[in-house]
């Protein structure tokens, strides 16, 4: 007798997971000591393609027919990112207008991200074609398509959408920052509005947001909210109640935590469009964020110890 994670995947087997979000260039810095206030301080400088939804979708490609609805500026740093992403087998859709986003990360010898974003045309995107969402299983959407508007009402109408196809929808909470800039209370609002199946939030986003732990506020914005801390186990909240709690392998290198939450959401969505229930898909996330962790941005391919660029 199939189980029910047999059920969907087969109601889902050749449908696409896509995923609708950014698209920008990551300039990496690599701190090689303390910042040095008004002077110089070692650094190496990587320049990747990176972008929470690109992300997202190049590390899933390669487990399952992956799409990336997204928009780019009308010049030329784009098109390079676009031809990156399409490399790793992502069915790229893009919209193209203004000016193609950036994002400078500081890193410092501990792994530790700060981030400097300017998305650009990313946060622009708006009037989706609807035929992107018509063979979709499962729909992923990073928070940084809730900042503002256009993008924030279309990621909603194309949660929306994608329910009429009958797509399952997640949502990373993407960023404390982002967050608090949105006003928590508004960033709830926005998420229930989306419907999520599943939340993704590491702990100081659950934190933040009032649903570490589980409770009703936790049971108000998804059936099922994971909650990632770091190298300790973690948790699968169903319906505001702990259901699991899964162990992470220990990583030998961390150098950079850039895109770990993202290649944690690619190997989870990507075993449970296979059928995996959620421990194992679990699983299948820390073994996707443990392949970025020693490498320059989101990139599983390891850099070249004298290279300037990482390997993308």
């Amino acid at each position: 007798m199939p189980s029910p994670a047999e059920h969907a995947a087969d109601a889902t087997a050749g449908r696409v997971l896509a995923v609708v979000g950014d698209l920008v260039e990551d300039i990496v810095v690599w701190a090689g000591e303390p910042v040095r206030t008004a002077t110089d301080t070692a650094a190496r400088v990587f320049r990747a393609r990176g972008g929470s939804g690109a992300n997202v979708a190049a590390l899933a490609a390669a487990r399952v027919p992956t799409r990336f609805i997204g928009r780019i500026g009308a010049d030329a740093a784009g098109e390079p990112l676009v031809a990156d992403l399409a490399s790793h087998g992502v069915d790229v859709r893009m919209q193209r207008a203004g000016r193609t986003g950036t994002v400078v990360l500081l890193v410092d010898a501990d792994g530790e991200r700060t981030m400097f974003p300017d998305r650009g045309a990313s946060a622009l995107l708006e009037g989706v074609d609807d035929s992107w969402i018509d063979d979709v299983a499962w729909l992923h959407v990073p928070a940084y398509g809730l900042e503002r508007e256009p993008m924030r009402g279309e990621v909603v109408r194309l949660a929306a959408l994608a329910r009429t196809v009958g797509a399952r929808v997640s949502l990373d909470a993407s960023s404390t920052g982002l967050l608090a800039g949105i006003g928590v209370d508004l960033a709830l609002e926005l998420i229930r509005s989306m419907a999520p199946d599943v939340l993704f939030a590491n702990e100081d986003e659950a934190e933040l947001l009032g649903i570490a732990g589980g409770g009703a506020v936790a049971a108000s914005v998804a059936p099922t909210v994971v909650v990632k801390h770091g190298p300790l186990p973690t948790d699968v909240i169903e319906g505001g109640e702990l259901a699991v709690r899964v162990d992470v392998s220990p990583v030998p290198v961390i150098r950079d935590l850039t895109g770990a939450g993202d290649a944690f959401a690619a190997g989870f969505l990507a075993a449970t469009l296979a059928g995996a229930d959620a421990a194992a898909a679990c699983l299948a996330g820390h073994a996707s964020a443990a392949s970025v962790l020693a490498n320059p941005g989101a990139h599983a391919a390891p850099a070249s110890a004298g290279d300037e660029h990482a390997s993308t």
